[in-house]
């Protein structure tokens, strides 16, 4: 129970720094049999299909070196399952949102760091 929280703290941190960047947020965890996509986001040129990665800090490594290439194929197919149900002329794109909180869900704001990557995989 306790890692889906701190997994919802760091979606919620991710769609925040989204949405000052203009992003609207059109859904978060879709869920099918293929796999979840934590946020889907638009702007006005692409739907952007977003990972978040949330860690304490990048000493081990860096949060999107975590999206391997099988997550990624399960990210793939359950955007085109979604894309198959929800029409839109947007150019799909699949983003990482890495969130560095060092406290977890206890970090103070300013002490969160996020880096938005985009067009992070093909």
């Amino acid at each position: 129970m306790e890692k889906k929280l701190t997994g919802r703290f760091g979606e919620s941190v991710a769609a925040d720094c989204l949405k000052k960047k203009k992003y609207k947020i059109i859904g978060l965890n879709y869920f099918c049999r293929f796999g979840e996509i934590d946020v889907i986001a638009e702007n006005r040129q692409y739907i952007a299909f977003v990972e978040v990665k949330l860690r304490k800090d990048n000493t081990f490594a860096e949060a999107r070196e975590f999206v391997t290439a099988a997550k990624q194929q399960r990210i793939k197919k359950t955007a085109l399952l979604w894309l198959s149900q929800n029409e839109t002329e947007k150019q799909p794109r699949f983003d990482v949102v890495e969130v560095y909180a060092p406290l977890g869900e206890r970090t103070a704001p300013k002490d969160i760091r996020v880096n938005h990557i985009e067009n992070a995989f093909e």
